[in-house]
Order: C-alpha cells, then sequence, then structure tokens
C-alpha cells in the first residue's frame, strides 16, 4: 500500500468513525435515495446535523447529492460502503460469540 493510498484510508476511516455518520449511511444504503429531512428521522438526529454530516460524507465521496426545487436528496455514491459494513459487522458479531464463547 502506498503512502499515498494509506492517507486516504486513514481519511475514509474517519468518516466512519461517528455513530451519527454510520447510521446516516446505513438509512441510505437500506432505503435508497432521500432528501435531508427524512435521513434525519431515520438516523435520528436533528436536520442541522444531519445536514453537516452528510456534507462530510458528500465531501468525502461516499454520497452523492441532487437538488430538486429547494429540496436536496442524498444517495450513496460508493458502492463498495455496503461490502465494508458488512464485513465490519460480520467481524463484530464473531467477536461477539467469541466472547460469550469463553
Amino acid at each position: 500500500m502506498k503512502d499515498s493510498e494509506v492517507e486516504a484510508a486513514a481519511r475514509r476511516f474517519g468518516l466512519l468513525s461517528d455513530p451519527t455518520r454510520l447510521r446516516i449511511l446505513r438509512a441510505v444504503m437500506e432505503r435508497g435515495e432521500m432528501p435531508v429531512h427524512a435521513i434525519a428521522e431515520a438516523a435520528g438526529a436533528s436536520r442541522f446535523n444531519t445536514s453537516a454530516h452528510l456534507n462530510r460524507l458528500a465531501a468525502g465521496g461516499l454520497v452523492a447529492r441532487r437538488r430538486e426545487a429547494s429540496t436536496v436528496f442524498y444517495r450513496l455514491d460508493d458502492q463498495s460502503m455496503p461490502r465494508i459494513c458488512e464485513a465490519m459487522c460480520d467481524s463484530l458479531r464473531g467477536q461477539s460469540a467469541s466472547l460469550t464463547a469463553r
């Protein structure tokens, strides 16, 4: 892995280090394109907070946005995210099972 790739990976993992951003990504992955207010409701966050997180996710290339009149819609832009999230959940489930078995 090149240094530039390490830096890019660190930035990407940084985007995934916030529980609210993970809830936002989960909502968009499960439900598809949605307006900010629907994402906020699904993530259990305020519209303002959700909008700020969506801006960071968009800047990082994880979500894409489009405007329709005064409404902004967001959708998943990085199609590797479902695989990454599933791999993490599988790992966590495996750790939980092995800790329970001890």
